[in-house]
């Protein structure tokens, strides 16, 4: 039973039908001019305008294709700030951001910008005020997730560009885990660039998107041959756009029903694991992704319940704890809320999909509650 959908998400079976022609007989170049070229380029633009309605977009020109959420993440921080030097050399984030955006920012600062990061309540959620403080006209670059991968957190993203645009320059959003899961309109949200993700959408892995609203200046970060209005050179990866444009669609299609499905199965599981003695729903009750949940367990560590369960019943679920990224440390993100490291590491994470129901309910709590109790008694001892 896979139950970690924040992590990979599969490609859904009427994406791969549509998309799959671009790697047999529309396989083209879309730069080249004959036939199979040009049918390649439509697939292109079309995948374009796709992701231009979900997000509702200005027009399908503001849309730029990469071949990750991370590539998108760096071209719309480091590459605004860089083309807009002049106008400022500041640069804000949350403190539960991606490390995709985290990064990028410490690069900047170690070329000279100052980055301030905001800190968030125990629920994740931006502390607005300290937002106003922190951003001047100087803040070239304020970067802020849509959600939050690790604790569902959805955050205010009105507010918080009337804020940006009040006090500091462009906003960039990174919903990668939003986009396709709730509604996002770029022009009613105020937002400058947004970064998306076609597996995150049941699209294929190698494709990406960032969109640039239109006036907003950004420096390409990989010269070449031009495409993607200069921003993203390197030849398409069309069967990758085409699926990701399709998977767009049917998110789009889909969400209104699929996100009160998610949401019903996710109270279900919510209601029961909480019986479990010291265990704890991190990120907000409500506010938060459909279908997300976060728990911590005293007592045990995270990354021993992914094993267990995986192992042992055959289920798959994720961790909070970078542990299990082979590192020592626990998420920055719920030290970011205020666990303590004993209590980060505790973490388990659980995002079911299209494919799970509530049926699998009572075998997947029997398992958490079993694991549980196996690894507090092999702790004690």
């Amino acid at each position: 039973m896979y139950l970690d959908h924040t992590s990979a998400v599969p490609v859904d079976e009427r994406v791969v039908g549509f998309a799959s022609r671009y790697l047999i007989h529309d396989f083209g170049n879309p730069s080249s001019l004959h036939s199979v070229g040009l049918e390649a380029k439509r697939g292109l633009e079309d995948a374009r305008g796709k992701v231009k309605e979900l997000i509702n977009a200005e027009s399908p020109a503001t849309i730029i294709f990469t071949g990750s959420a991370t590539e998108s993440n760096n071209l719309a921080i480091r590459g605004t700030a860089l083309r807009n030097k002049k106008a400022g050399t500041k640069v804000v984030s949350s403190a539960i951001e991606h490390i995709s955006v985290l990064n990028p920012m410490k690069e900047l600062q170690k070329r000279g910008y100052t980055y301030d990061v905001v800190p968030v309540s125990a629920e994740g959620f931006v502390d607005i005020d300290v937002l106003a403080e922190t951003v001047t006209r100087d803040t070239v670059v304020t970067s802020i997730n849509y959600a939050n991968d690790e604790i569902g957190t959805i955050e205010r993203i009105r507010e918080i560009s009337r804020i940006v645009h009040e006090n500091g320059q462009y906003l960039h959003v990174n919903a990668t885990a939003a986009a396709g899961r709730i509604p996002v309109d770029v022009q009613k949200d105020g937002i400058d660039l947004l970064t998306l993700s076609s597996n995150d959408m049941y699209g294929p892995r190698g494709a990406a998107a960032l969109y640039v609203r239109e006036g907003v200046k950004v420096q390409t970060l990989l010269p070449g041959g031009g495409q993607e209005r200069g921003l993203r050179s390197g030849t398409e990866n069309i069967f990758a756009i085409a699926g990701m444009g399709e998977a767009a669609a049917i998110a789009g299609q889909e969400m209104a029903s699929e996100g009160p499905r998610l949401r019903k199965i996710a109270d279900a599981y919510l209601r029961e694991i909480l019986t479990i003695e010291d265990a704890h729903l991190t990120g907000p009750p409500a506010g938060r992704l459909p279908g997300h949940l976060s728990f911590r367990f005293d007592r045990i560590e995270g990354e021993s319940i992914l094993l267990n369960l995986d192992t042992a019943f055959g289920i798959q679920v994720t961790t909070g704890s970078a542990c299990s990224s082979r590192t020592l440390e626990p998420s920055h993100v719920l030290l970011a809320i205020g666990l303590k490291h004993e209590e980060a590491h505790g973490s388990m994470i659980m995002m079911p999909g299209r494919s799970n129901t509530l049926e699998e309910i009572p075998y997947v709590v029997d398992a958490v509650r079993k694991t549980v109790e196996r690894l507090r008694l092999i702790t004690a001892m």
